[in-house]
């Protein structure tokens, strides 16, 4: 059941209709020559790519700012699997699984992101589907299939569409509908029983309309095994499917297409790896890091989630287009946690996330041979919660409290109007100059609810646990936040295959409550409070924070557009960071850790700097007769990321911090070839990929953290007939098979003086490290007709 009333859905949805109601009078003007399409697609002519950052229609080396944008048939020849692997292919950037789970993505852009998929934390990194902005991480995971293009924009975003973003956005753009019926079919079969099948049916379905539908399945056994109960681990069990209809009008000035998308993941639960002996029942670490002894099968893990979405677009004049984007969203996850990694109940977090969103959209696009512009209105109301259990049996024994559960719920609302604006303006033919702004409101209501129970599993769960005394949390928190953030850019081109450019641009995220907070035994670490709604805030409350990020780059096409590259430099000051964390909590200082408590603060002040290059060549045309070369593509990612303020109780230890998921170095290269065979084409090539040093936390935790690695992937595929109606492919990830930790749970610390490691959560022990894929190898093939 929507918690959104008739009234508020019916004023939102209202948008598009409007939309299309003012683009009626189109239909009368048939003599007037079409428009050009502004189409959301990216296209590939003579070496160049064609994308819409800008909410226009132009090559991406025009586009004074970093993008990085990789259509769907190279992510589809490199045999990408979801959007995590766009990682291996952009520079300073991090998408992985989040801990613990298939279909949560956590996301950094150049320092900026959220590790902790919980309520109340806006992303520091906007994902998008088409133009429709996920408010929360849960279901974000996105399978690569019928995908025109994914494009990564770095730094901060908010002047030109959607929500706010401090550190950038990533866009999954889907494919357009064609203008004739269209049946196509694609299949995986590989490493680990992987067995994927996507069917798509699109084409016409009367005067102005197309309609598409794509259904996908997709399986995999288990990495590992689960030792305790003989449950796959790491496996994959994924239902998704995806209908759009689209209505365009017979001038071309006029367009409404409707979206849907739903997806269930009934995947086992993914749990980690012991990194250490438990320090209860002496378990020993296991040989294979993909296998697991955890005990915690309850809630079975399930994650739903979908939405719909309103486009109409109008063309009220040759100068003049209006847009309006509708969208509802909504998903629910259960996953059962275990962070012990051991039959033992220590640690033990059954867990439940929902998540209902509903937003507007409009913009007034202005296009004229010197004046490009976009005016526009965003409005989220969005709902998020949480409930969870903290079972600490162990800890409850000792305590002659027998099924002893730490348990916490919260909900976050959210509502957020803004306005923005974007114009360029081309002052000679040579030089642009382009400015833009947004004004944003976010409001915030939430409520924080701690107990201690008894008996084990509450009843959401299926158990009967009961409640223990008071509560030691039942918070209600409203805060509003506002703020101004302006953009500013100057393009020059000494000619049309190079663009040089400087720009400005300030992020904003808001601030909010920790819906894991406790009221009366959370640690205090910030010794700069922020604003003191009541005694408390501290505990649960923080402030919003802030980036001033500055870039200067140059993109260009040479020989004869054979090769194209991009480098910019930035720098961006970061303030009033918010450090999520959480806590054992031993409330009683006698030695026990008995609760769990979230710790956010503002805590900090980083600087950021950094390079970033990209290039894609084609060497020796024609090598093999017509059609034929190599191609070299590449990439670079550099970041100086240190924090320059970092408090605890009033202490600043910047030195001994780091800005976590985010590696010094990222690099890219893949060597490929193309060239004619018989009738058809074949498509070779071989990547290397490498990321240095990452650290999970902002504290090094020496036995959780990644060392620089490298990964060595390997695609060939052969596409039949001039028109590629057929395709094979056989595809290698990982090839030499290396083991890298990508995120991780930690309850343990160590005392160099006596060498020794204590629990700070629950008696077995807490050092649980989830990783990357292994090697996987698997043939692929798709069919058009």
């Amino acid at each position: 059941m929507s918690r959104y009333s008739p009234s508020v859905r019916t004023a939102l949805f209202a948008g598009a209709a409007f939309a299309g109601l003012v683009a009626a009078p189109a239909f009368a003007q048939d003599s007037t020559p079409a428009a050009p399409s502004q189409t959301e697609e990216a296209t590939e002519y003579d070496g160049d790519i064609v994308v819409t950052a800008r909410r226009r229609e132009e090559r991406l080396l025009d586009v004074p700012g970093a993008v990085t944008a990789i259509s769907g048939a190279k992510l589809e020849a490199q045999g990408a699997i979801d959007v995590t692997d766009i990682s291996n292919l952009a520079p300073n950037v991090t998408f992985e699984n989040s801990r613990g789970t298939n279909s949560t993505l956590t996301a950094f852009i150049r320092g900026v992101g959220q590790q902790d998929p919980v309520p109340g934390f806006e992303a520091g990194v906007g994902i998008y589907l088409d133009d429709i902005y996920l408010n929360r991480p849960q279901a974000a995971v996105l399978d690569i299939y019928e995908v025109e293009r994914i494009e990564v924009l770095r730094g901060p975003q908010g002047t030109l569409y959607g929500r706010n973003t401090i550190g950038g956005a990533l866009k999954y753009v889907t494919k357009a509908l064609p203008d004739q019926l269209t049946v196509s079919a694609r299949g995986t079969y590989g490493s680990y029983n992987q067995l994927d099948g996507v069917l798509t049916v699109s084409g016409p379905v009367g005067a102005g309309f197309k309609f598409g539908g794509s259904v996908a399945r997709l399986t995999r056994d288990g990495f590992g095994k689960n030792l305790h109960n003989g449950l796959e681990n790491y496996n994959k069990d994924v239902w998704a499917t995806r209908g759009t209809l689209e209505f365009e009008s017979p001038d071309n000035r006029m367009s409404i297409r409707v979206a849907g998308d739903y997806s269930w993941d009934k995947s086992n639960p993914r749990n980690g790896h012991r990194l250490f002996p438990s320090m209860l029942t002496n378990a020993p670490v296991l040989s294979n890091v993909f296998d697991t002894r955890a005990g915690l099968n309850n809630p079975k893990q399930d994650v739903q989630g979908g939405g719909l979405a309103m486009t109409a677009r109008a063309e009220l004049s040759d100068n003049i287009t209006i847009k309006s984007i509708s969208a509802w969203r909504k998903d629910r996850s259960y996953a059962p946690i275990d962070f012990d990694s051991l039959p033992s109940v220590d640690v033990d977090v059954p867990a439940v996330y929902r998540n209902e969103q509903i937003s507007q959209e409009f913009q007034l696009a202005y296009s004229s041979e010197k004046l490009n512009g976009i005016l526009g209105f965003y409005y989220l109301d969005a709902e998020a919660s949480t409930a969870f259990d903290v079972i600490l049996g162990t800890t409850g024994a000792a305590l002659s409290l027998p099924g002893f559960n730490a348990y916490t719920a919260g909900r976050v609302k959210t509502q957020t109007p803004s306005i923005y604006g974007d114009f360029t303006y081309d002052l000679t033919p040579q030089f642009s100059i382009s400015v833009g702004g947004r004004y944003t409101w976010d409001k915030r209501d939430a409520w924080v609810y701690k107990a201690s129970k008894l008996g084990g599993t509450s009843p959401e769960f299926g158990g009967t646990a009961t409640v223990l005394g008071a509560p030691s949390t039942n918070f209600n928190g409203k805060a509003n936040f506002q703020k101004f953030t302006p953009r500013a850019s100057l393009s020059f081109k000494p000619s049309p295959d190079h663009t040089l450019y400087a720009s400005y641009s300030k992020g904003f995220k808001g601030g909010g409550f920790d819906p894991r907070g406790s009221a009366n035994i959370a640690p205090e670490t910030n010794g700069t409070p922020g604003i003191q709604y009541d005694e408390i805030y501290n505990f649960i409350g923080f402030d919003p924070e802030t980036v001033d990020s500055y870039e200067i780059g140059w993109k260009g096409s040479l020989f004869d557009r054979s090769l194209n590259f991009a480098i910019n430099g930035f720098y961006a000051k970061y303030n009033n960071v918010q450090i999520p964390g959480s806590v054992g909590v031993d409330a009683n200082k006698d030695g026990i850790f008995e609760s769990f408590a979230g710790v956010t603060t503002n805590a900090a002040r980083a600087d950021f700097k950094g390079i970033e290059a990209e290039f894609n060549a084609r060497l020796a045309r024609d090598y093999a007769g017509p059609g034929s070369a190599f191609t070299l593509d590449g990439s670079l990612g550099y970041i100086d990321a240190r924090y320059k303020e970092f408090y605890v109780n009033g202490v600043n230890v910047a030195g001994q911090r780091h800005i976590q998921n985010t590696p010094e170095w990222t690099l890219s290269g893949t060597l490929g070839t193309y060239l004619p065979v018989g009738d058809g084409r074949l498509n070779v090539s071989t990547s290397v990929s490498y990321r240095s040093k990452t650290y999970q936390f902002e504290t090094a935790i020496p036995w959780l953290d990644q060392d620089g690695y490298a990964l060595w992937d390997a695609n060939l595929t052969y596409s039949f007939g001039e028109d590629g109606r057929y395709t094979i492919g056989v595809h290698g990830k990982n090839l030499a098979n290396q083991r890298y930790i990508t995120s991780g749970y930690n309850y343990l610390t160590y005392n160099p003086v006596t060498k020794t490691y204590a629990s700070t959560l629950g008696l077995e022990g807490v050092a649980t490290a989830f990783y990357g894929n292994p090697r996987q190898v698997f043939g692929t093939f798709s069919l058009k007709f």
